[in-house]
This record gives C-alpha cells, structure tokens and sequence, in this order.
C-alpha cells in the first residue's frame, strides 16, 4: 500500500460524496490514511457516522456533512459549510449514485429516468459546479474525480437509464477539465467494473449463477474490492497525477478492452 508520505495528501480538504459504503467507505479510509481530512457526505447519516469513527479510529481525520446530492442547491451550501469551517476545498470525490431499473427502453418509467438521472449525473453535475466555482478562488485549484462506470464507456442491456446518467458523466468531465485546466483544476473519472459493493448485490450479484457468469466474463476472473477502486481515486487526487485530466480511467479487470 502507498504510503502517506508519498501520496502527498497530507491535510488536504477532500469531500467524498456517497461515502457511507461501498467504494465511497474504501476511500474514505484510503484518503484519511493518507493525511487527508475528509468530509463524508451520504443520506445515510447513521452509516456515514460510522465511517466518520472508523476512519478516525485509524489515527485518521474526518467528518460527517448529510446532504442529497439530487436537492437543488444542497452541493452549493454543502461547499459552502465546508469552506466556512476549513477556509477551502482541495479536492472531491463525487461518488454519490443509485442503480436503474433493469429494464429494456420501453419499459422505463419516466419517474425513474428522472430519478437516476438526477442523482447520478445532474447530481454529479451539481457538486462539480459548486466545487469549481470554489477551487477557481484559490491559487492551489484543485482535483475532482467522479463515479463514472463502465456503464459510462460501453453499454450493458436492460440498463438505459443507468447507461445514459454514466455516459453523461464522462462527457462532464471531459468537459469540465477542459474549461477549467488553465485554472488549475483537474477533473478525471473512474469507470468502476463489478466491484463487491452493496450496489452490485443489488445487480448482477444478486443471483450467485449470475455472479459465476460474469466473473468468468472477466479476463482476470475475479470481482474487484472496493479498495481497488479507491487507489484509483486516491492516486487520481493526489498531485502524483498531476499532468492528469480529462480521462475515465476503467478499473473494470479488462472487461472494457474485449
């Protein structure tokens, strides 16, 4: 594992949005390990003061910020809450999102189109904006990485909405990190593959015949940990990319190079 020394995130001021479980825990401990103070954003409060404790029990720093990332206006007052008590934001993980339902185009409920689609990319949309309209105020900038999916670089069946909200945060931040590169911000995206979450058990995992299926599907055979993910994202924010933007970086076992 990498050590905190040669992160360099030492007392930096990172949000973790969907930091209540799965790969938003992971990295949550991954960044606090790391030196940094973490701000833990969830709608699971209980579960995000958990993480709050766990990564502090690790000799690490942290907090609990409860927002929904889908309301109007709560990124904004959340990055609001945040400078006002630490004096600026250097860096974010906006990794807040839900699965879509599991069914072909037709079929879709537009109430549910609306739903995932306002948490996963206008939410996602929502917290770049307001931590950009900051990191453009200080002389450091500052790096954001959000949850894309392999879902955001290829298309699986049964999953339009989801499909749709992924491929619109590639195309985000390919956009943002364009625009905002001169400022000093980088913007970059992980495209998680099958990765053992909460999320996944809810999914594909949900069947273990369907599990085998895909994990044979797989060229390294084999799910992923949330902790892998998280070295990503980790590595992502740190200034050891630093000549980094604009990508979606798949951490997927090879599924996207078939």
């Amino acid at each position: 594992m990498i050590g905190q020394s040669e992160m360099s995130l030492e007392n930096k001021i990172i949000l973790v949005t969907g930091g209540a479980s799965g790969i938003g825990r992971a990295t949550v401990n991954r960044l606090a390990l790391d030196g940094a103070h973490v701000i833990v954003a969830d709608t699971q409060a209980e579960l995000a003061a958990e993480v709050v404790t766990e990564a502090k029990s690790a000799g690490g720093s942290a907090e609990l910020l409860e927002f929904d990332v889908a309301e109007p206006g709560a990124a904004a007052n959340a990055v609001k809450t945040i400078v006002t008590t630490h004096g600026r934001l250097d860096g974010a993980f906006n990794n807040a999102g839900i699965t879509g339902p599991t069914v072909k185009l037709l079929d879709i409920d537009p109430m549910e189109w609306a739903r995932v689609l306002g948490v996963n990319l206008t939410g996602v949309f929502s917290c770049v904006q307001a931590e950009i309209a900051q990191m453009i105020q200080q002389e450091s900038g500052g790096s954001i990485v959000n949850t894309a999916s392999i879902c955001g670089l290829v298309a699986l069946p049964h999953a339009t909405a989801y499909n749709s909200a992924k491929h619109g945060v590639v195309g985000l931040t390919k956009s943002a990190a364009l625009e905002y590169g001169p400022k000093n911000i980088r913007v970059n995206a992980v495209c998680p593959g099958f990765i053992d979450t909460p999320m996944l058990a809810k999914g594909a995992g949900a069947s273990e015949t369907v599990l085998n299926g895909v994990i044979n599907s797989l060229p390294m055979r084999r799910i992923a940990s949330p902790e892998e993910v998280a070295e990503a994202v980790a590595w992502l924010l740190s200034p050891q990319s630093s000549y980094l933007t604009g990508v979606a970086m798949p951490v997927d076992g090879g599924w996207t190079v078939q």
